[in-house]
């Protein structure tokens, strides 16, 4: 009887077994996924295309658009039309160009857009353009090149007169890590209105790229590069009144200039600190400096709508600071610079007419272009060059 039960039990078990197998083999799915297709040769580029001879081909999909331009560079920009297909894809292609960084936006029916098939963007307060960057042969001083390459690191901290935690951009260059017992100047970089702590190591400012190529040319000394925040509450405004300059002026020595002796291997010394930035940076550098010659040796100043504003007083602003006993024996340099045809540079002539009347010691560059980033990238290299020597 036994017997009899244990064989009725083994074949109830082989049938549930069978019958589980037949039922989980129906509902498994049919596997129709391939990765096949993954492996053909790639599309071809569609916007932009930098052609051999340096011309550049653009394009964008807008079938309902009735009219599609192309803003082209910075400054004085032609608006320049697109040819629409059967397909709705609009399209030109500009002569050559010399190598560069460039940026551009396309006008779509007079509404403004980024090139979407282009990930390369300038950013800072909002989304500015799309970027193409054109290599030189030889490089460009200002291009990625096969050198030693530093470090670009992002930190926070706690900003005490704004009550909010706020970051910052430091540039570490390769003799840093390679000369680990080695102390390094610095230099506090500054940036302009509607731009951000990011945008002088974006494509467009490059700053940590020039001075690699510097070093490795052996024509710039090693140093860490700071990069902050220029604006108070996200305004040009809120940068460059006297007291938005102070807020930015305390946060700077009261919150950053510690933080970073404090982290970093810096040389404390006035000597080995300089202080530069463009436009409204520009501005807060020239006042921020020669408020504090007992710790900034180094000044530069490019395109500053402060110092070329017609009604710009240098001595109301910065009071028995502007005379040749006081500077002159405590300045390295003070260098000025501004672009030809940007509408600041009059009144940059007129404050370099009032230095040298002074009897102040300065340097003064000007750079063919107008207010943009071509301009700054030369500038901010010469100034480079000068530095710490």
């Amino acid at each position: 009887m036994m017997q009899k039960s244990f064989c009725y039990n083994i074949i109830l078990l082989v049938t549930v077994f069978l019958l589980v197998k037949e039922v989980s083999a129906q509902n498994v799915p049919v596997n129709t996924y391939s990765t096949k297709t993954w492996y053909g040769p790639p599309a071809p580029p569609f916007s932009p295309v930098l052609n051999k001879d340096h011309s550049i081909t653009f394009r964008i999909k807008a079938k309902n658009a009735t009219t599609v331009n192309l803003l082209f560079g910075e400054w004085n920009i032609v608006p320049q039309s697109l040819t629409k297909d059967t397909a709705g894809i609009w399209s030109i292609t500009i002569k050559p160009v010399q190598p560069d960084i460039y940026s551009y936006v396309f006008s779509v029916d007079g509404v403004q857009t980024l090139d979407m098939n282009n990930p390369v963007t300038k950013i800072g307060t909002q989304i500015y353009s799309s970027i193409i960057e054109v290599p030189g042969t030889p490089a460009r001083f200002d291009e990625v090149q096969n050198v030693p390459h530093g470090v670009m690191e992002v930190r926070r901290y706690q900003s005490t007169p704004l009550k909010s935690i706020r970051g910052l951009n430091i540039y570490l260059p390769p003799q840093y890590f390679s000369e680990p017992k080695r102390s390094f100047p610095v230099l506090y970089l500054r940036h302009g209105g509607g731009d951000n702590e990011t945008s002088w190591s974006q494509l467009a400012g490059r700053a940590d790229v020039i001075l690699e190529n510097l070093i490795a040319q052996k024509k710039a000394v090693p140093m860490i590069i700071v990069m902050t925040n220029g604006l108070t509450d996200g305004t040009w405004a809120g940068g460059s009144t006297p007291e938005g300059m102070k807020i930015l002026e305390d946060e700077l020595l009261i919150d950053v200039i510690p933080l970073l002796k404090k982290t970093y291997r810096i040389l404390p010394d006035k000597n080995s600190t300089a202080i530069a930035g463009l436009s409204m940076g520009g501005g807060q550098a020239f006042v921020m400096g020669l408020h504090n010659l007992d710790k900034f040796a180094w000044i530069g100043e490019f395109s500053a709508g402060l110092l070329s504003d017609k009604d710009f007083n240098m001595d109301a602003l910065l009071p028995k600071i502007i005379t040749p006993d006081n500077l002159n024996s405590k300045l390295k340099l003070l260098w000025i610079g501004c672009g030809t045809i940007d509408p600041r540079y009059p009144g940059h002539l007129a404050v370099i007419d009032q230095l040298k009347k002074k009897g102040i010691h300065y340097q003064f560059h000007n750079t063919p272009g107008g207010h943009e980033w071509k301009v700054w990238r030369v500038e901010l290299a010469g100034f480079m060059e000068n530095l710490f020597k």
